[in-house]
């Protein structure tokens, strides 16, 4: 159990977190005349460099040769990479091209992508109000195409390129500054080509337009890194429930500053369908918040038994009575080998709820809390 100091540091680092990610549309714009692909250049090549220097000041550096030695963790390094370099390219363009509304409504719906994913390549099995958020999302996303006249695109891809790199990031299953690291390591050198090639055109925004507007093109590293910081700083104090709350921060400052500082039309469909969606997450996010009081309420009922268990009178001989499977002569699969303490405090993490590794950022961890299915019977759930 965190302390009350721990869990109110690490909600002012998750605010902070998704506060950054739900400010930075007006971010973007201070970077023209580059264009979207100069400036995702400058995202992957300046990012590769603040992470480095991050881990060099706290020298985690050996996850890198079990990386290496690892070819599947590593195909899924190079897909996350080329997922979130898309991901990345089309929120950059959407903004600068004046559809921040369009964009917030992808990380809106990114959840309900995330059950989908969970239901079609995991074969995952859902609640019924799981059921019931996924089914009204799809409702939402036809009436927006009805008022757009075609599919929201940029909302689309937005979603489901962020599912897809948080499935690849689970199954890496690295840190969120290491995991970035080995993604960066992967665009690097095309994205330093790229810039090169471009500054042979004259063709090249960087250093053509003041040191001002240089500075603020190699910030890119740091506009990707910080925020990442402060997210996994708050998923190792506060519970992954509260995370996943925390969560629509973002989409919500970036629909307000799309409808309010960038002026975008807000046509009645376009409010109906946004009120679809918001409908779906309220049902999300209940079922979320019903399931995980349960989870606690038995993970709770089953500490009090083993407890109660544990207390038995004690036998003639002053000692207290064997368990059950050294009386019956058979020793299960689960019986404890070494310190009972350090594996009772391990399944107390994740029946709280509290992460059991580094967080991996928000399309990983925080989405995966509020979309998990319920557990299998006779499993202990584990925090995301």
């Amino acid at each position: 159990m965190k302390s009350d100091g721990e869990q109110r540091a690490g909600l002012l680092y998750g605010i902070s977190a998704y506060g950054m990610w739900g400010l930075v549309p007006l971010y973007w714009p201070l970077l023209k005349p580059a264009d979207a692909t100069e400036i995702l250049a400058h995202r992957m090549a300046w990012s590769l460099v603040v992470v480095a220097l991050a881990l060099l000041v706290l020298k985690r550096w050996s996850w890198m040769g079990e990386l290496i030695r690892d070819p599947r963790r590593l195909g899924l390094v190079t897909v996350a990479a080329l997922v979130i370099a898309v991901n990345w390219g089309v929120y950059i363009w959407a903004v600068n091209s004046g559809k921040v509304v369009e964009a917030s409504l992808g990380y809106f719906i990114n959840p309900l992508v995330t059950i989908a994913i969970g239901v079609l390549l995991l074969k995952e099995r859902l609640r019924p109000a799981q059921w019931v958020a996924v089914g009204t999302g799809a409702l939402a996303v036809l009436v927006l195409t009805i008022g757009y006249g075609q599919p929201p695109w940029i909302s689309l891809i937005l979603a489901f390129s962020f599912a897809a790199y948080g499935l690849a990031k689970k199954k890496i299953n690295i840190g969120g500054l290491e995991s970035l690291a080995a993604e960066t390591v992967v665009l690097f050198l095309p994205a330093l080509g790229f810039l090169l090639w471009l500054g042979s055109r004259g063709e090249a925004a960087f250093g053509t337009e003041g040191v001002g507007h240089a500075a603020l093109l190699a910030s890119t590293g740091l506009v990707t890194a910080v925020p990442l910081v402060c997210f996994g700083a708050a998923a190792i104090r506060v519970p992954l429930s509260t995370i996943g709350l925390l969560q629509y921060l973002a989409p919500v400052f970036q629909f307000l500053l799309g409808v309010l500082y960038f002026h975008e039309a807000m046509p009645p469909e376009r409010w109906a369908g946004f009120t679809l969606v918001w409908l779906a997450l309220t049902v999300l996010t209940w079922d979320a918040l019903r399931t995980a009081r349960r989870t606690r309420a038995q993970a709770e009922a089953l500490r009090t038994a083993e407890a109660t268990e544990g207390a038995a009178p004690v036998m003639a001989s002053g000692y207290p009575p064997p368990p059950r499977w050294r009386m019956r002569g058979t020793v299960p699969a689960d019986a404890p080998e070494t310190d009972p303490a350090a594996a009772t405090a391990s399944a107390t993490g994740e029946a709280s709820g509290q992460p059991t590794g580094s967080g991996t950022g928000p399309s990983a961890d925080a989405t995966a809390t509020m979309t998990a299915p319920a557990p299998a019977p006779g499993t202990v759930p584990r925090g995301t």
